[in-house]
Formats: C-alpha cells, sequence, structure tokens
C-alpha cells in the first residue's frame, strides 16, 4: 500500500483495488483539487508541489494533495527533497473507463462558459 523512494520516505496510497469511486469522486469535487489535477493531466509528467499555484495556505494546498493521493487519483513520491505529484490516470482508466476523459472535457467546458474558473 506504500510507495518507497530512494529516500526511504513512503508515502500511503491505495492499491489499485482498493480505489473507490466514492473516494474519486469525493476528491474531484472541490475546485483546487480539480485544478491540480487539470494541471497534472495537461503535464502528463510529474510535477512538484511548488510548480502548482493555488490561492490557498501551503497547509490548505498539503491538505488536497492528501486527499487526492488517498482516493487513489495521484501518486506522490520524494525524489531527493521534492515531493513528485503524478496523476494515476492508467488505474483510473483501468477502473474507471472514460471518467478521468469526460470529467476533464466537462471542467474546461464549464471554465469557458464561466471565464477561466473551475
Amino acid at each position: 500500500m506504500t510507495d518507497t523512494a530512494t529516500t526511504g520516505r513512503a508515502l500511503p496510497h491505495p492499491e489499485r483495488d482498493e480505489i473507490r469511486l466514492e473516494s474519486v469522486l469525493h476528491a474531484l469535487s472541490d475546485p483546487m483539487r480539480l485544478l491540480i489535477v487539470r494541471e497534472l493531466a495537461a503535464s502528463e509528467a510529474e510535477l512538484t508541489c511548488s510548480q502548482f499555484e493555488l490561492p490557498v495556505t501551503k497547509s490548505t494546498t498539503t491538505h488536497h494533495f492528501r486527499v487526492l493521493r488517498e482516493s487513489g487519483v495521484i501518486r506522490q513520491v520524494y525524489r531527493g527533497t521534492a515531493k513528485m505529484n503524478g496523476l494515476r490516470r492508467d488505474d483510473l482508466d483501468g477502473l474507471f473507463p472514460g471518467l478521468l476523459d469526460s470529467l476533464l472535457t466537462a471542467v474546461d467546458r464549464q471554465a469557458g462558459r464561466l471565464g477561466g474558473s473551475v
């Protein structure tokens, strides 16, 4: 249930078969977490926490990343001193085909309608 990193620090992640739709939907119900997921999906690469410019405090940002990780939406691993974040697209697409793409499309449409806000 954990990923080990070269530094020996590990963060808890659900295994693929432990990911539940309710937890994923809850994690994606928050605008800040949707923003994080949108940025990860657009980059298709791991990003450090500091690469996200969220209009919330550092502790709130940490909370949002934890919710996404514990629900199985993202994977976080330490690389040196940086905590890297990656979207668990393969796991989500395998468990819930089309969900992530449909959600991202809907969020993009909403942002267009509302002038850029999620």
